[in-house]
C-alpha cells in the first residue's frame, strides 16, 4: 500500500469520528496528509496504521488530529459576484429593515472567517457603497474561527497580493496601505469588527443577526448529522427576515427548514420575516467531543 493510500484510508476512517466528512475533502486531502505525516515524524511512527493504534492509546491526540484537518482558503471579496449582489440587493433590504424597526445597527456573523478576509470585506463594501446611502445606520460583524492562530493573523490585517486578487482596485486604493509586498488594512475599517476564537460545532455568538455568512466550512467539511445541527444553531441567531449566505458550491442539508433559497445558485438564502424563533436543540456529540481539549489554543 503506498503512503498516500494509506493515508486517505486512514483519513476515510478518522473523519466520521470527527464529525467531517470524507467527500468535502477528496480535493484538499493532500493539504492534511502533509501535516499528518509532520505529525507521525513528531511522534516517530511508522505510518497511519500505528497512529490509529496512538489515537486508541491517547484520546487526547484526537484534538490535535482535529486542527490538522482545519482547511481554510480565503480570499477578500471572495466569490465578487456574491459581493456584488449583497452591495446592490441584500445589504440595501437589511438596511431598510433595520432602520424601519427603529434599529441603529446592522449586525453580521462572518463564520470560519481565517484570517479576517470576509469580515473585512464586508466593512469595507459597508463603508464605501452602503453607509453613505444609510448614514443612520452602523454596521457590527462578529468574526469568529476555531484556529488561533488565524484569529491572530486577522487582528494584525496585513495581507498578499494574491489575496486581494478579486478586490476592486478602487477598494485596495482607499482602504489599504501598501507596504512591500503585503497590504495593511486602514484602523477604520478594522472598527466594528470583533474577532473571536470559537468554535461554531460548540457555539453561536449571541444573536439575533440580519446577515449571517457561513461559506465553505460547515456544508463541505461536516458530516450531514454535524450540518443538521449547525444549521440548527446558525437559525436560532438569524432574525426573522435575515439572510444566510453558504458557499456558491454548497447545498444546505435534506429536508432543511427555516430558510428558503433567496438567489441560491450564488448560496444566499433568507428566513421568513414572521417565522417563531426556532427551538434550538443541542448537537448531538458522539465522538466530535474528543477534540474540544485544544480548541483555539
Amino acid at each position: 500500500m503506498s503512503r498516500a493510500t494509506g493515508c486517505v484510508e486512514f483519513l476515510q476512517w478518522a473523519l466520521p469520528r470527527l464529525g467531517l466528512a470524507w467527500p468535502g475533502f477528496r480535493r484538499v486531502h493532500r493539504q492534511v496528509c502533509r501535516r499528518i505525516g509532520a505529525r507521525l515524524r513528531t511522534l516517530r511512527l511508522p505510518g497511519p496504521a500505528a497512529y490509529r493504534t496512538y489515537l486508541d492509546a491517547h484520546p487526547e491526540e484526537w484534538a490535535i488530529l482535529d486542527s490538522a484537518c482545519r482547511i481554510s482558503i480565503s480570499r477578500l471579496a471572495r466569490d465578487r459576484s456574491v459581493f456584488e449582489l449583497l452591495a446592490g440587493i441584500v445589504f440595501p433590504t437589511l438596511a431598510e429593515q433595520a432602520l424601519a424597526r427603529g434599529a441603529a445597527e446592522l449586525r453580521c456573523w462572518s463564520a470560519g472567517c481565517a484570517s479576517g478576509e470576509e469580515p473585512y470585506s464586508l466593512s469595507i463594501l459597508w463603508r464605501l457603497e452602503l453607509a453613505p446611502r444609510f448614514p443612520g445606520l452602523r454596521l457590527s460583524v462578529v468574526a469568529t474561527d476555531v484556529d488561533g492562530d488565524l484569529v491572530g493573523r486577522a487582528r494584525i490585517a496585513r495581507y498578499r497580493r494574491s489575496s486581494l486578487r478579486e478586490v476592486p482596485p478602487a477598494w485596495i486604493e482607499a482602504a489599504f496601505v501598501r507596504s512591500g509586498d503585503s497590504f495593511a488594512l486602514r484602523a477604520e475599517y478594522r472598527e466594528g469588527v470583533e474577532l473571536r476564537c470559537e468554535d461554531i460545532r460548540d457555539r453561536v455568538p449571541e444573536g439575533p443577526f440580519d446577515l449571517i455568512l457561513c461559506r465553505n466550512v460547515a456544508f463541505t467539511y461536516f458530516e450531514a448529522r454535524l450540518q443538521r445541527s449547525t444549521l440548527e444553531r446558525i437559525l436560532s441567531v438569524l432574525r426573522p427576515g435575515g439572510v444566510l449566505v453558504i458557499g456558491l458550491k454548497e447545498r444546505l442539508p435534506e429536508g432543511a427548514t427555516g430558510v428558503a433559497g433567496w438567489v441560491p445558485h450564488l448560496g444566499i438564502y433568507r428566513r421568513a420575516a414572521d417565522r417563531e424563533p426556532l427551538e434550538f436543540r443541542a448537537a448531538d456529540r458522539g465522538d466530535v467531543a474528543r477534540r474540544a481539549a485544544l480548541a483555539c489554543m
